[in-house]
């Protein structure tokens, strides 16, 4: 085993060679510096290095260079956040700061914003990449801005807008297993300084790895499309409308699931299992310059989701055990701000809201039979809230704001059985900052976030039926800015948040989910990140994040989880990645990123272990065309979730890949 691919990974000696690296170059590094980045992590555009936050900013450049084709692979780019292994596509639940939410409880501790689309649930947490201009990444409870979702923070999805400049990309990709790939990205102006448009598109299939030992087929082959269409109209100086569309949709084989007494990546079933998901969004996004500098923006937003699944889970000739499911998600909403200056002050108030309608069908295959459970859950939300950022003079500022939400949570089934709750939150926040010098930000905050609480439509007994809003108070302390003449822009963050009726997940048997709120929970941990052009085409990235959160008084009937982990929250996580681009078109990139142990269930049973990634990839780019070749977990590392489902299931971790893309731009 060598020292670069670390079976535990992230201990700060694996750091220490990059970082010594990094300060000998700089003696000889040429005179370029970073570029300044604008965010808009508050609703309003701020300089990245002025934010009182923790915020990841990842261009398109970055996630290509990185090879992300979808919200996963930000992941490891990002301190902090994870993703829980399901091994579905389409079905993503994040896990940001120990924070996280079960699949279905129908909702998400961290916000997923698709050009302002919000995605609200585990289903249909993902995007595909293409077109994009950037992903930030809040990090924190930011419920004050955002609202019952982003207790642990946000993820934001800006596109390239169409314009005058027109754009082209083509890119064709093969690879292991089979794998292929055709990506196309077009955006022009249809008349000039009026109206323009943007298509950008991609077709995705790849072969299986988990073998079938009865029927002799790879059970879990990969299909995915995906659309995404905008018409943006500026009539005049202040007015700019935009029109979106985006389609998804997953034609797969079986989940990456397999019995942990099983041989590695094989199965026997006899079962048929499958993913056919698809979702679209629809939106119109309008921004408005009043007078008196005051601007007016309104998102309204539709979305459908379609989730249908079957997947065996004795993984055995004869149907013993098998689940399926066949859910329909629609969910519209609408937010209306304003924002301007008051005197010296930036503010920002705006009102939101959302409803959702919910079509559930759960069907569970038992040795003694086969049982459908049906049910509908529904709800809305509507909030007033408002931001400001107050200098105080001198070198001081003060940023605060609050949040007025009130949610409301239906369900009901075919049976007769209604229920109902609704609850109210005032979320607070208040940041202090100080700029120390013009190149160091200085910056305290104190934040709320929370999660509305719901129903477990499909649970065991009434006993579990209903679970309670979490709610989560957070302090942190930062300091971001740059050195080197600029060539070294940096950020660190130490955080502490203490959650109240904390909702868990327990799996308990295949098919059978549901939550229950711990009396309270506490997460502790700090953040650092560091981008440094090393001079000669040389680029150091490292990210590294250290979180514990554990139960404070957990009681689950007769089960006693004090001081247990939150399931899926590892203790540290992080990447360093070197890239080199020479000035005769050669570039290339090594990544190393890796995680330690998470634990599946609240109990600390089961776990997948910690484990390091070594991703490698180069190539040459000439004129319009870029030819790269990568591979992918250079060293074949496993690192399966054993022990998935109360120890049934193994969610298989992918193998090695390589591949060629061939990408054409202009």
């Amino acid at each position: 085993m060598t020292p670069f691919l670390p079976r535990y990974p992230l201990r700060p000696a694996y750091f220490l060679p990059a970082l010594l690296f990094s300060l000998h170059c700089a003696a000889r590094a040429d005179e370029s510096a970073m570029p300044m980045v604008s965010v808009s992590a508050s609703k309003q555009a701020q300089l990245l290095d002025r934010v009182p936050a923790s915020v990841t900013v990842l261009d398109d450049e970055a996630l290509r260079a990185a090879g992300a084709r979808g919200l996963e692979d930000v992941g490891p780019l990002t301190p902090g956040l994870s993703f829980q292994p399901f091994g579905q596509a389409g079905v993503l639940s994040p896990v940001m700061r120990g924070m996280t939410a079960n699949f279905f409880s129908f909702s998400s501790a961290t916000l997923l914003l698709n050009d302002g689309v919000p995605v609200l649930m585990a289903q249909g947490f993902d995007d595909n990449l293409l077109g994009i201009d950037r992903i930030e990444v809040l990090r924190g409870p930011q419920g004050t801005l955002y609202g019952r979702n982003a207790e642990a923070g946000v993820i934001n999805i800006y596109s390239k807008l169409p314009g005058n400049v027109p754009r082209s990309s083509v890119e064709v990709e093969a690879g292991s297993r089979n794998r292929r790939a055709l990506r196309a990205d077009l955006g022009r102006a249809l008349i000039a300084d009026r109206l323009y448009a943007s298509i950008s598109g991609e077709k995705r299939r790849q072969d299986g790895f988990i073998a079938n030992r009865n029927t002799g087929r790879k059970e879990d082959g990969r299909d995915s499309e995906n659309l995404k269409l905008a018409l943006r109209w500026t009539p005049d100086a202040l007015t700019d409308a935009i029109v979106r569309y985006r389609h998804f949709s997953y034609d797969d084989g079986a989940a990456l699931w397999a019995a942990p007494t099983a041989a590695r990546a094989t199965v026997q079933s006899g079962t048929p299992s499958w993913n056919h998901m698809r979702g679209s969004s629809v939106s119109l996004d309008v921004t408005r310059q009043l007078a008196h500098g005051i601007k007016l923006r309104a998102i309204t937003a539709r979305s459908d989701v379609f989730d249908k699944a079957q997947q065996d889970t004795d993984f055995r000739p004869a149907d013993l055990l098998h689940i399926a499911r066949d859910h329909h998600f629609r969910t519209t909403s609408q937010e209306v701000r304003l924002e301007g200056r008051l005197g010296t002050a930036q503010w920002l108030a705006g009102l939101y809201g959302d409803r959702d309608d919910h079509d559930l069908l759960n069907e569970q295959k038992l040795p003694m039979g086969l049982s459908r459970s049906a049910a509908k859950l529904g709800g809305n939300s509507t909030a007033a809230f408002t931001d400001w950022n107050v200098p105080l003079g001198g070198a001081w500022s003060l940023n605060g704001g609050a949040r007025y939400e009130r949610d409301k949570v239906r369900y009901s089934t075919p049976a007769g059985v209604r229920q109902d709750s609704a609850w109210s939150r005032l979320t607070p926040k208040l940041a202090v900052q100080y700029q120390a010098a013009p190149a160091l930000l200085l910056y305290a905050s104190a934040s709320e976030g929370f999660r509305a609480g719901g129903y477990n439509v499909f649970a065991p007994s009434s006993r579990y039926t209903a679970f309670s809003p979490e709610t989560v108070r957070a302090l942190e302390l930062g300091a971001k800015g740059w050195l080197a003449g600029k060539r070294l822009r940096y950020a660190a963050a130490f955080y502490r948040m203490q959650v109240d009726d904390m909702q868990v997940q327990q799996m308990p048997s295949p098919g059978l989910v549901y939550l229950t709120n711990a009396a309270s929970a506490r997460s502790t941990g700090a953040e650092a990140e560091l981008d440094y052009l090393l001079g000669g085409g040389w680029q150091l990235q490292a990210a590294l994040a250290l979180n514990r959160t554990r139960f404070g008084r957990f009681r689950d009937g007769a089960n006693n989880y004090d001081g247990q982990h939150n399931p899926f929250a590892p203790d540290r996580s992080g990447q360093v990645a070197l890239r080199y681009d020479a000035g005769s078109g050669w570039h290339a990139q090594a990544a190393l990123s890796g995680t330690g142990a998470i634990f599946l269930d609240a109990a600390n049973r089961y776990r997948r272990n910690g484990y390091g990634l070594l991703n490698l990839n180069a190539g040459y780019r000439t004129g319009a065309w870029d030819v790269s070749v990568y591979v992918s977990n250079l060293a074949d590392r496993r690192y399966d979730a054993v022990g998935y489902q109360n120890g049934i299931v193994s969610v298989v971790s992918p193998p090695r890949e390589a591949g060629l893309r061939l990408r054409w731009s202009r």
